[in-house]
């Protein structure tokens, strides 16, 4: 019987990606508070929180700096905006930061709300861009299968999966997907990543070529895919796929959601991936997900369109009310500072190790085909069998029982498509709570294990 708070829960609220149907009936995990990586539900009960919510409360949750910097920025200016050349201290500040830390050339910063935003506005000043240097066909955007990229009408085209297309009318045309650079679920016989990354990139050059090269405009990838399964990029990718983008004038975007401050041992995951864009997103972790906040940088070149364009049409005809929000950027600034001061991004370098050792023996589980990551982010994928990566049916959510079953030990992890599971703690996490993290996962798999059997489904090896 569901509680009190459920029942008012299932009876006005619309969840994101949640089977609806069966909402009714099992009702939400009503979470009360959070403190260092734990999350405590209405009971009490604890669950280390190994998602780091959304992939974004990266200095965990309760921080007390992070707190009082959103209540001194409200208590002096809780609001104002960046229309019309107004501007405030914070905005300017962040910026000034985000420029000085950025991998990739950048003149300016420009903030929004969300990582979809943030791409959503990737596409159109992609499109602005190309009208104003005189290449009004040059639009379409490529992204990959299984990529993930937000859910606006424009960044939900750019995103790989199909839950985000069927009955969406999506994608939108001029949006075009390549193929899942996921060497264990797409590499031939026997062949080595770096071949896997070669044959990739002859497949975006015969799209491009096909489309012809006049027509395309960019190309986006994480360096980390993150809701398409945390697949991490084979050998030789980003080199492989930057040669093609760069014959062919085609941007890349990276969109650094996920991966940016520190998820990956590095300020920004293409750091730690040889990627070289042109222009990257952000949002998540550059607030600790304490408060919404997103952006992109922009690359001279396009600077000077804009300011092209400015001085043609009179103005610049996008940005959103909540455009560098002054309490938002000042956590955001606080956040930054906090990573600079106790070194975290140096910190989770220093845990990686040890966190991709225990990631990676749970290859050997019996259910278990592949398990791999990076930095402090991992993904394994269950099989019912080891030997010709056979899966089981969707339609047993396997994944997500196994999901459940983590909850239950007290821990929270993701189950996403292809029956795989994502790993992704606060960067915070010390190294006992790493091990404590693994041993409740390898609890949640052994049940699940144990579950297949009864009902008939065992995993073969």
């Amino acid at each position: 019987m569901l509680s009190n708070l459920a029942t008012r829960d299932v009876e006005t609220l619309l969840h994101p990606y949640t089977n609806l149907s069966a909402h009714r009936r099992t009702g939400p995990l009503v979470l009360e508070r959070g403190e260092g990586v734990h999350v405590f539900d209405t009971e009490g009960k604890p669950y280390i929180e190994g998602m780091a919510g959304l992939w974004c409360t990266a200095l965990g949750y309760s921080n007390a700096e992070l707190v009082e910097a959103a209540r001194d920025q409200m208590g002096r200016l809780p609001f104002t905006h960046l229309f019309s050349g107004r501007s405030h201290d914070p905005a300017i500040e962040l910026a000034e930061t985000l420029k000085e830390l950025m991998p990739v050339p950048t003149s300016k910063i420009f903030f929004c709300s969300s990582g979809s935003e943030a791409n959503d506005t990737q596409v159109k000043l992609t499109w602005y861009y190309n009208n104003a240097r005189g290449k009004p066909g040059k639009k379409k955007i490529i992204a990959r299968r299984k990529g993930y990229h937000g859910v606006t009408i424009a960044s939900a085209s750019m995103t790989g999966l199909p839950a985000n297309h069927m009955e969406w009318d999506l994608p939108l045309p001029g949006f075009l997907h390549v193929s899942t650079p996921h060497h264990y679920r797409g590499a031939e016989p026997d062949e080595t990543e770096e071949a896997f990354s070669a044959r990739l990139a002859a497949e975006l050059e015969e799209v491009i070529l096909r489309e012809g090269p006049e027509t395309v405009a960019a190309f986006i990838a994480e360096p980390v895919m993150g809701a398409g399964g945390a697949i991490v990029p084979p050998k030789g990718y980003f080199p492989a796929i930057q040669a093609v983008l760069a014959k062919y004038d085609v941007r890349l975007i990276a969109d650094e959601v996920i991966c940016g401050f520190g998820r990956l041992g590095t300020w920004f995951g293409g750091q730690a991936l040889e990627m070289r864009a042109d222009s990257l997103s952000f949002a998540k972790a550059l607030t600790s997900g304490y408060i919404p906040l997103g952006g992109l940088s922009i690359d001279p070149a396009m600077d000077e369109a804009l300011i092209g364009q400015s001085e043609k049409l009179g103005g610049f005809g996008h940005g959103t009310t909540y455009s560098g929000h002054p309490v938002a950027c000042a956590v955001a600034i606080k956040t930054i500072a906090i990573y600079k001061r106790d070194r975290v991004i140096e910190g989770v370098a220093a845990k990686a190790p040890h966190f991709q050792r225990r990631l990676s023996a749970l290859a050997e589980h019996a259910i278990v085909g592949e398990a791999k990551g990076i930095g402090l982010i991992g993904g394994l994928e269950i099989v019912a069998d080891k030997a010709n990566r056979r899966q089981y049916d969707p339609k047993a959510g396997v994944a997500a029982r196994c999901v459940a079953f983590a909850q239950e030990e007290g821990l929270i992890v993701r189950f996403l498509a292809g029956d795989r599971v994502a790993v992704c703690p606060p960067l915070v996490i010390t190294p006992d709570e790493i091990d404590a993290l693994f041993d409740r996962l390898t609890r949640a798999l052994d049940r699940t294990r144990d579950w297949l059997r009864a009902e008939g489904l065992e995993a073969v090896g």
